[in-house]
């Protein structure tokens, strides 16, 4: 009997049809019921997943390979706290770019949402200080959105409510107060929108 790998029954409870779970570098997905194909003439299995970002998409994974592909259930809605404060706390990016794309590859690959808030908050303070590299800024906004992505699948929220909170997260981490507030009150009204606030 060959042995299995230790994280395979935790990948067959988690890939349960209706389930969501995270896939790396694609973000939260649907997982769909097991598709059969035929590759190089012999018949496999596919878990099935629907990516649920505004682009959409499926992913086929075999059967036999899903336990390393590094999916993962979402973060619960607990954790959000912890994965926002994670944006203020994020350590400072490497000062050579190819060192930081290194780097930040690694973290965008590891499928952890936490990563992405280290990707997030590093490249963000990097941005105050100067401009990003095109890569740079396409890997910060990679990481943002899936981030985002995720965010707004475990509260149950838009993506753009999901992003106002990601930015008022690292508004707060640039010491602006104010944008940490936001999420505690109310919007203003229609009759309020010409006070200053």
């Amino acid at each position: 009997m060959v042995a299995s790998h230790p994280m395979e029954k935790e990948i067959r409870v988690l890939l349960n049809v209706g389930k969501k779970v995270s896939y790396p570098c694609q973000g939260p997905c649907l997982v769909a019921p097991v598709v059969k194909r035929v590759v190089d003439g012999k018949l496999t299995e596919f878990h099935r997943l629907m990516v649920l970002d505004q682009g959409g998409g499926e992913l086929l994974v075999p059967i036999d390979k899903a336990a390393a592909r590094g999916i993962r259930k979402l973060v619960n809605k607990s954790e959000i706290p912890k994965l926002l404060d994670r944006l203020n706390k994020a350590s400072a990016s490497a000062e050579r770019w190819n060192q930081r794309a290194r780097e930040n590859l690694i973290l965008l690959t590891s499928g952890s949402a936490f990563d992405l808030a280290e990707i997030v908050g590093a490249l963000s303070e990097l941005a105050e200080t100067k401009r990003l590299q095109p890569s740079d800024r396409q890997t910060l906004d990679r990481a943002k959105k899936l981030l985002a992505c995720e965010v707004s699948e475990v509260m149950g929220e838009t993506k753009g409510a999901a992003e106002q909170r990601i930015d008022e997260a690292l508004g707060l981490r640039k010491g602006n107060k104010d944008i940490g507030k936001k999420a505690e009150r109310d919007w203003p009204g229609v009759e309020h929108y010409g006070e200053v606030l």
